[in-house]
């Protein structure tokens, strides 16, 4: 298995990022975050997944280890291909796949690309003990800890946009704009975290 290739980026297409790697030019499918971070001429290291196949040999690569991890763990759901796990990561993030797994956010899943509402009920019961909770949630302590639920202000206020008729992307980016305000002041200021995230993304269309 090829576990990362590291070099310099020599071309990049929609999809694909071509980065020279012992004088070998490797095509490795990406999701559009991941090439947006790459510049031609520029060194790279991309974490990989290779696909077999019985007709070709594709190469996956991430921006990082966890992306990579989540990418191949989609796949043990039936029905799941490299594909369709990669349009999973260009829409959501690991952690926003995690948390839609753990809160049973059907919308979430529909709002990839070859996703229907029958096919995300699925999703959630296969993939409800695999991807395991966000990372940035905390273990309750000791030795009897058990997983906390997903941070309740991040979520709800993700869930609350969606709702609104805005992409899950576009959600995701204004909460992560309002991250620091909203996290100095979660339990007394979720409605001007609200209105702040409502206003950045109104600015960017």
């Amino acid at each position: 298995m090829i576990a990362f290739v590291t070099g310099q980026v020599a071309a990049l297409a929609p999809t694909t990022a071509v980065v020279e790697v012992g004088g070998v030019g490797m095509a490795v499918q990406c999701t559009p975050n991941t090439l947006a971070r790459l510049t031609i001429g520029q060194q790279a290291v991309l974490h990989t997944s290779l696909v077999v196949r019985e007709d070709s040999l594709t190469l996956y690569g991430f921006a990082d280890d966890d992306e990579r991890q989540v990418f191949e763990l989609l796949q043990t759901a039936s029905g799941v291909g490299p594909r369709l796990a990669q349009a999973m990561l260009a829409v959501h993030s690991p952690d926003a796949l995690r948390a839609a797994v753990a809160s049973g956010d059907e919308k979430a899943l529909t709002a990839v690309p070859g996703i229907g509402k029958k096919g995300a009920q699925k999703l959630l019961l296969e993939l409800k003990d695999r991807l395991g909770t966000p990372l940035g949630t905390p273990a309750a302590a000791g030795t009897a800890a058990v997983a906390a639920a997903p941070p309740p202000w991040r979520d709800q206020l993700h869930a609350a946009l969606v709702g609104l008729g805005y992409a899950p992307r576009e959600a995701e980016e204004a909460v992560t704009a309002v991250a620091p305000q909203a996290e100095a002041a979660a339990a007394h200021r979720r409605s001007a975290g609200s209105s702040a995230a409502l206003q950045t993304l109104n600015r960017a269309r």
